[in-house]
């Protein structure tokens, strides 16, 4: 059983191609992705995870908001009794912020120039389908 992972791209930043681009290469990784899309609020995400039964979510935020939003979405997580759904993101942020994000509960970040693969490999080594038998 492949893990089941919602991708999306909260805030009011329009540029997706990234986000895209991590969907894709987590599909051809095995992994089932569902794509939330751009302009999502931290409620709208949380609850597409809960409805979608995922495993994990993953963030793209260039827009300078990821400290607001991740702890948002940390929090709304934790209000919906569903801190085992794992969170990991990546866009630009800066490496000062990263232990911070880490310190809410974030599993991982990745900062710009990562290599997919290198985003498909944590995917597949750290998040576990909820159902596996």
């Amino acid at each position: 059983m492949a893990a089941r992972v919602l991708v999306a791209k909260p805030g009011l930043d329009g540029h997706d191609r990234g986000v895209k681009i991590v969907a894709r290469v987590l599909r051809d990784a095995g992994v089932e992705v569902v794509y939330l899309g751009l302009r999502q609020t931290p409620e709208m995400i949380v609850a597409a995870a809960l409805q979608e039964d995922v495993d994990a979510i993953g963030l793209s935020i260039l827009s300078g908001a990821h400290m607001t939003i991740f702890a948002r979405v940390m929090e709304l997580l934790g209000d919906n009794d569903a801190t085992d759904i794992r969170v990991f993101g990546g866009g630009i942020i800066p490496d000062a912020d990263v232990e911070e994000l880490e310190g809410l509960g974030v599993a991982k970040i990745f900062t710009p120039g990562t290599p997919t693969a290198e985003i498909a490999d944590w995917v597949r080594e750290n998040v576990r389908p909820a159902h596996a038998a």
